[in-house]
């Protein structure tokens, strides 16, 4: 098994879209060796995440919830706010989210270089 390493330039690139198609190169979908139980996926790397598009009006009207685990301790966050902040966190969590729940995940979003 040999992997490659996809570089991709994700300036002016809607984000789903973006995190979608590197969640397949991850899981080497794009292999004819693919299968659903190997993890024979692929390395790749994105560069200017900072540059990264939404379609819409995500960015105005997304909203992230967490809770702290206290009652009345939800906290929100908007998406403009996290871009600002980190935007490699929202590309990655974007994938993450989208790889197999599975034991072959956790080795699948290490392959993931974002810079």
């Amino acid at each position: 098994m040999t992997r490659e390493t996809h570089k991709i330039d994700a300036a002016d690139k809607i984000a789903g879209r973006l995190a979608s198609h590197i969640a397949f190169l991850l899981q080497g979908k794009n292999k004819p060796s693919y299968k659903i139980n190997v993890d024979n996926g692929d390395f790749v790397e994105v560069a200017n995440v900072a540059k990264i598009n939404f379609s819409g009006k995500k960015i105005e009207q997304k909203v992230y919830h967490r809770t702290t685990g206290y009652p009345g301790g939800i906290r929100t966050r908007q998406l403009k706010e996290m871009i600002v902040k980190n935007p490699h966190k929202i590309l990655r969590d974007m994938v993450y989210d989208m790889l197999p729940k599975n034991k072959l995940r956790a080795g699948m979003i290490k392959r993931l270089k974002i810079s």
